[in-house]
């Protein structure tokens, strides 16, 4: 994840109670690594894709290394009230699944 993107990411969790699951040095680096390749789409086109899945407002969010690939798990407050969970892939942008949180 590029500094940018990690500033962002703080500046919004700030502003907006959103958690946020910070990984290892190493992960870190990974992710800012394959941001910069082009392996890993843009954080503003991660939340646009997971939130036409399921608008609402992100509450939180992690980037996970799973078979090879990388995903991002969102939570996504709903007009409802509810709690969503959308994976989204962090190449291709495609939702992976989304599923009810009941993480509380």
């Amino acid at each position: 994840m590029s500094r940018r993107h990690a500033i962002a990411l703080l500046l919004v969790a700030l502003a907006g109670g959103v958690s946020l699951s910070v990984q290892a040095k190493d992960d870190q680096e990974q992710a800012r690594q394959a941001v910069e390749r082009g392996e890993i789409r843009s954080l503003d086109e991660i939340l646009a894709a997971a939130r036409k899945a399921v608008p609402g407002d992100v509450v939180a969010l992690e980037l996970k290394r799973k078979d090879e690939r990388w995903l991002y798990e969102i939570k996504i407050l709903t007009a409802e009230g509810k709690r969503r969970e959308v994976k989204v892939d962090a190449s291709s942008l495609a939702i992976l699944g989304q599923e009810d949180d009941d993480d509380d």
